[in-house]
């Protein structure tokens, strides 16, 4: 039998993704999306993500597969919803862009009442290929503070305890005034006060070396302006989410990495997916994890459901409450998780959101036990935030 290079299988398989039909309306509970095969997890998802072709025909469902994935599903219309609304938006979305750097819509999923009742892709979106995920990577670092908080690793009272107080590994007495007052809560709200002038920051990465294990939050807060005393301004910025990933790695036995596999993705079955290292050698927490879509949604009915997975109580509560609340720093933002409002017909529904560069979404409207999962590869944030809402929502609305 002739043998294939490995490459040149990979090429020939995406070819074969043109074969991919338009599913429109009911669909049979084993329909298929696509899928791109032998994909291997420890290859550069970015890389090869941009090199994926443009699926020919969307892929839209209606009643989405039972993958046995943890996920329970549903039918649009019959468990909720209007399904000829959400048709409309799904057709629309699958058309050609009319910028080519917006409208680059990858999939979109519909959770409800706890079902996954609408599922599809275009473009790039592929069912088993885990989407890039940029700053929500920073909303799923939270996550994982709160399942820590759960298991007794750390205690609610620690969000608001200095975080270098548990990073024994760095030398205080070479930090700048006021590192010792940034709580890990803080870091959580992107007001940590750490200020890094563009220029020193580059100087800084060229050492690689000092910036391992807790070298990294050695590095910022010895580099920092002083630290100004509380309020501070919010900044967004990655020393904040490192500092939230350090204090997981310390708390954790077996380090961040083991921790986020089996104890916060393990746990809801979210097994095909990748995390990049950061420079320190733990997980990146500003951006740097590839998820599937219907995993993604997970994360949403989590929130929506308090903390609670399968029945069992993954996160606290009342943290999540806290994670989801805006700070007195900025009143849209909690523990690396966005909330906003939004009027629909006369109506105010409040939002909890995860938000990525490019076009990755989760957005919660408790009110309706809604929520809808996006994945995109726009050049910047994309209109979809702001449409979404107007188009889905009235489709969930009790007439």
């Amino acid at each position: 039998m002739m043998k294939i290079h490995p490459t040149l299988y990979f090429l020939l398989t995406l070819t074969l993704l043109s074969s991919v039909t338009w599913l429109h309306g009911e669909q049979p509970s084993n329909g298929l999306a696509p899928e791109v095969p032998g994909l291997n997890l420890k290859d550069k998802l970015y890389q090869l993500e941009a090199k994926l072709p443009d699926l020919e025909k969307a892929f839209i469902s209606v009643s989405p597969a039972d993958k046995q994935d943890g996920l329970v599903v549903g039918l649009l219309g019959k468990d909720g919803g209007d399904r000829a609304a959400i048709e409309a938006y799904a057709n629309e979305l699958a058309a050609p862009a009319k910028d080519e750097k917006v409208g680059q819509v990858d999939s979109l999923l519909i959770g409800y009442r706890g079902k996954l009742i609408f599922e599809s892709y275009y473009r790039r979106g592929r069912a088993n290929f885990p989407h890039y995920q940029m700053s929500i990577t920073k909303s799923y670092t939270a996550l994982a503070i709160g399942r820590a908080i759960q298991m007794g690793l750390l205690k609610m009272e620690d969000l608001d305890k200095p975080a270098i107080g548990f990073l024994k590994e760095l030398d205080a007495t070479k930090l700048v005034a006021g590192a010792d007052t940034i709580t890990l809560a803080q870091a959580m709200q992107m007001s940590s006060g750490i200020r890094l002038g563009d220029k020193r920051a580059n100087e800084l990465m060229k050492d690689p070396a000092k910036l391992k294990g807790q070298g990294e939050i050695q590095t910022y807060l010895q580099h920092s302006a002083p630290i100004p005393p509380m309020p501070r301004e919010f900044k967004y910025q990655e020393p904040d989410t490192a500092i939230a990933m350090q204090v997981l790695h310390a708390a954790a036995p077996g380090g961040a990495e083991e921790f986020i596999k089996n104890e916060l993705l393990g746990r809801m079955s979210i097994t095909q997916y990748h995390w990049e290292p950061a420079i320190s050698g733990l997980p990146k927490s500003a951006a740097g994890s590839s998820i599937l879509s219907r995993d993604m949604l997970k994360f949403g009915q989590l929130i929506l459901n308090k903390g609670k997975w399968q029945g069992q109580q993954l996160i606290p509560e009342a943290y999540l409450a806290r994670a989801t609340t805006p700070s007195q720093i900025n009143e849209r933002y909690g523990f690396f998780w966005w909330v906003e409002d939004f009027t629909v017909g006369g109506k105010t529904y409040h939002s909890l959101q995860g938000r990525g560069a490019g076009g990755q979404f989760i957005l919660m409207f408790p009110e309706l036990d809604l929520v809808a999962v996006v994945t995109s590869h726009n050049k910047g944030m994309g209109d979809t935030l702001q449409t979404l809402p107007q188009r889905i929502l009235p489709a969930f609305v009790q007439k």
